[in-house]
């Protein structure tokens, strides 16, 4: 219970790529008691620290979500969209939409519009007004809105929307408040912009300088009747980065990695994905060069608004990412 009710907050915040203040602002606060400091940097990363003597440790877990913003105003009060982010526009249609002022609305697309022609340019919000005048009382272009699905439990499963990347937030909190004694100098940095190409890891990675980089993120697990086998599964642990589109991770921190969850008896798993990348991917290539690794949720459904973990690897994670830190 305790996971669903800090997922419901952490949902309930406005955060697409590029307005993370108001997600960035609750995380902080429940990241004070167990900081040293905490401080947001010019492009709005989010960067606790909790101090240690010894080499550079940072995590880096976005904060920022897909999402879609206004670019036109019909006359009838329709609203034109673009994405923010990889939104999936079949996966959006006819899904609750919330504005940051609070405005509701629902994606829609026209009655003409065959299933498979479906893609932005032809996505509307309604937001049940008639007009335009109606319409700009509520909202203007440029506004930004975000899928509005309420986190809940089927068994071992967890549902929200912005699993990717919420519930690596949650776990980046929990290792902090677990962590005991540690000799790393340890960051916490919530990113900015992920969906958008990396950039609040790019700028943070530069400014700490760290020793050592870890990417929390979800990673893409097998789906029934994938064409593409995925060898990353829903409820075998904490996934163990190995590759990805943005990154080949060190082999010291991988085998270290898998080490510490054999030592601990922490379930795990390796992830090679052929798709997609994460914050590990500017990580690395910062400065002279960053010994550089990820963990990840195995996550189902990524870029819909119904997206599933497991809760069993949310723990491994947290557990793994703890043990790291304490090394």
């Amino acid at each position: 219970m305790e996971y669903e009710m800090l997922l419901q907050q952490l949902n309930a915040c406005h955060g697409p790529s590029g307005d993370e203040k108001e997600i960035g602002e609750l995380i902080r606060k429940l990241a004070e008691p167990y900081a040293t400091e905490c401080y947001f940097d010019v492009l709005g990363n989010l960067i606790v620290h909790k101090k240690g003597n010894g080499e550079k440790l940072m995590f880096a877990g976005h904060m920022d979500s897909i999402g879609l913003i206004v670019t036109f105003i019909e006359e009838d009060g329709y609203l034109k969209v673009g994405k923010i982010g990889g939104v999936n526009p079949q996966a959006a249609l006819y899904r609750p939409i919330r504005f940051k002022n609070g405005t509701m609305g629902v994606v829609s697309v026209g009655e003409k519009i065959k299933k498979e022609d479906i893609t932005i340019d032809n996505l509307y919000i309604d937001i049940g007004v008639a007009t335009r005048k109606e319409a700009e009382e509520l909202v203007q272009v440029g506004d930004t809105a975000v899928f509005s699905q309420p986190a809940f439990a089927m068994n071992d499963a967890l549902v929200s929307s912005y699993m990717d990347n919420r519930i690596s937030c949650l776990v980046m909190l929990e290792v902090l408040k677990r962590v005991a004694s540690h000799d790393k100098d340890l960051y916490f940095v919530f990113t900015t912009q992920e969906e958008v190409g990396l950039r609040g890891a790019k700028t943070s990675s530069y400014q700490i300088k760290p020793d050592i980089g870890i990417a929390v993120d979800v990673t893409q697990t097998a789906e029934k009747d994938d064409k593409r086998p995925v060898a990353t599964v829903l409820g075998n642990g904490a996934a163990i980065k190995v590759m990805d589109q943005s990154v080949i991770c060190h082999p010291t921190i991988v085998e270290t990695l898998e080490e510490l969850a054999k030592k601990h008896n922490i379930t795990h798993q390796r992830e090679v994905s052929v798709i997609g990348g994460t914050d590990a991917g500017v990580i690395h290539k910062s400065g002279d060069g960053v010994l550089t690794g990820g963990v990840s949720v195995p996550c189902r459904y990524i870029h819909s608004c119904v997206e599933m973990v497991n809760r069993h690897d949310v723990e491994a994670c947290i557990q793994l990412l703890t043990a790291f830190a304490e090394l």
